[in-house]
């Protein structure tokens, strides 16, 4: 009886050890808790540089004081125009991307589909703690569709904006004897006035062109100046729901006169031959140099590099609005809206959205833009009762401001259908002139075939 009860009880003192040891070697398999992450000290820009220096001295000292505020971090990548759109693709594509992003051209090429695409973070939020500040321009600009949502939001917060001028030079038309008021208003007079003074000029021995168009698909200035065109002849290629009508046999033939028009400048010599190949900066360049009589442009650029000298400034260089439309009334102007967004796998987006929330408040953003020395206008209306807005000794800044205040505005076409992005980032209007310009072909078929390929772009986007 003894030894079946020492028996007993050494199985069970077995069976116990076994079970503690079990327990034991998987507690040890298993790695402790760990804290949850910390969250990102580090808060990771990429910016469009500015043209002048004080633009990105301005930013860079609004960064320095939400540091100090925030006790975070910022690493701030400044890069080009032509640059920073690659430089976010790639770190999107590794995984890696800024958790800001400011590009100046993104509004009218990627961002549409980026928002359609889920890769914004929505920053309705951030727009809602100044939305009564800003224009409906800016506002609708800012609010784009998201496919897996199946909702508009605001998928950027707007920063600035521009549109289209015209510039000329003064003090060239003063050389044929040529002044401001001799300038006609209306659309045929208008052009034929450039292309008469560059006849005259030529007289007098100058290698001066009348107009310094930019023609090249390589420029986004060429998609800004057809678009206006579009705007000018009253075609309308979207419908207010963003239906495309290229069946409409009026739009064809409006779109087949403007391609027309426009290329015929070029062939009969109104348009410095390099044009075709120019980049956004060329047409700057070459109106700048006393190339070209007259240029027109997407922003005040022109003018702000020539703030130093006060007689070219103030007396020869001329900012003014485009003549009225072919039909005799006033033009209405196209918008871009410059927007920073925040991409939906940002690290730090709770960072990101308090930077831009610091940012954009009235005063702040005001002299972030003011520091852009007119290049830029404000998204905020108010912002115009400024001194640096008002100052009508100021001859650029008073003629611009008098576009946005005595014209109508919208947006481009991508804000009633995101697709329209593509055609903008393709530049289609830019390769439908070269292949009048280059390859020969007529309006009739260059317009046909970009057609066929916006099209094409739209059944896309929809499956």
């Amino acid at each position: 009886m003894s030894f079946r009860l020492s028996r007993h009880r050494f199985c069970t003192w077995l069976c116990f050890s076994l079970l503690v040891a079990i327990i034991v070697a998987c507690q040890s398999s298993i790695s402790p808790p760990q804290p949850p992450p910390a969250p990102p000290t580090v808060l990771k820009i990429f910016w469009n540089q500015g043209f002048y220096a004080e633009e990105d001295q301005a930013l860079q000292k609004a960064i320095a004081n939400w540091e100090q505020q925030s006790n975070i971090k910022v690493e701030l990548s400044l890069f080009s125009s032509d640059d920073i759109l690659n430089q976010a693709v790639i770190a999107l594509e590794n995984g890696a991307p800024p958790d800001i992003l400011f590009a100046h051209r993104a509004d009218y090429t990627l961002q549409p589909r980026w928002a359609l695409e889920g890769k914004l973070a929505d920053v309705s939020d951030v727009v809602r703690s100044v939305e009564k500040q800003y224009s409906q321009t800016a506002l609708d600009a800012a609010n784009l569709y998201n496919k897996t949502t199946q909702q508009r939001r605001y998928y950027g917060v707007p920063i600035e904006l521009q549109t289209i001028h015209v510039h000329y030079w003064r003090d060239l038309l003063d050389q044929i004897n040529q002044k401001d008021a001799d300038i006609p208003n209306d659309w045929e007079g208008f052009w034929q006035f450039w292309q008469r003074s560059q006849q005259q000029i030529r007289q007098q021995g100058e290698s001066i062109y009348g107009l310094g168009l930019p023609l090249s698909p390589k420029a986004s200035d060429t998609f800004f100046l057809f678009e206006q065109l579009l705007e000018a002849y009253n075609i309308e290629l979207l419908d207010e729901q963003g239906k495309l009508r290229s069946n409409d046999p009026a739009v064809r033939q409006g779109l087949i006169k403007i391609l027309d028009w426009l290329t015929r400048l070029y062939s009969n010599g109104y348009v410095p031959k390099a044009a075709l190949n120019w980049v956004d900066s060329d047409n700057n360049v070459t109106f700048l140099n006393h190339t070209a009589l007259m240029t027109v442009n997407s922003s005040l650029s022109i003018p702000a590099s020539q703030r130093a000298d006060p007689k070219v400034y103030t007396q020869q260089l001329v900012t003014r609005p485009f003549p009225n439309k072919p039909d005799g009334s006033p033009m209405n102007y196209l918008v871009s809206v410059k927007q920073a967004v925040i991409f939906a796998s940002s690290r730090n987006a709770i960072a990101a959205k308090d930077f831009l929330t610091y940012l954009i408040q009235p005063d702040r953003l005001n002299t972030y833009i003011e520091e852009s020395l007119g290049r830029w206008f404000p998204v905020m209306p108010a912002s115009l009762q400024e001194t640096f807005w008002k100052d009508s000794q100021d001859p650029h800044i008073s003629a611009g401001i008098k576009q946005f205040q005595q014209h109508s505005t919208r947006p481009f076409y991508h804000v009633l259908n995101p697709a329209y992005s593509q055609v903008q980032a393709e530049n289609v209007w830019g390769n439908a002139m070269h292949r009048v310009l280059i390859d020969r072909q007529s309006p009739e078929i260059a317009v046909d075939e970009a057609i066929g390929r916006i099209d094409q772009i739209f059944a896309d986007w929809e499956n």
